[in-house]
């Protein structure tokens, strides 16, 4: 026999707001992955073709620092992304 149990509407509703956080987690993530890729090779191009050089480096060294950070809340999520 199976128990079913009854929430609240607060409940149902803290609900719903929690998988609407998770969902745009997921999709910051996302961004912030594809973000770091694109700024570390317009930074390789604007390096390795001498057009702006310190500017290269600098897009490079800040799209690695944003994998980086990104890495981390992938490895390490937020509570609410733990279910």
């Amino acid at each position: 026999m199976t128990v079913l149990l009854m929430q609240s509407p607060l409940q149902n509703f803290a609900n719903l707001i929690v998988s609407y956080f998770i969902e745009i987690w997921d999709f910051l993530i996302f961004i912030g992955q594809i973000s770091g890729v694109v700024i570390v090779l317009i930074g390789a191009i604007l390096w390795f073709t001498e057009t702006n050089q310190s500017k290269g480096k600098g897009l490079v060294m800040s799209g690695v620092l944003l994998s980086l950070v990104i890495e981390y809340f992938v490895l390490f999520p937020p509570s609410f992304v733990i279910i």
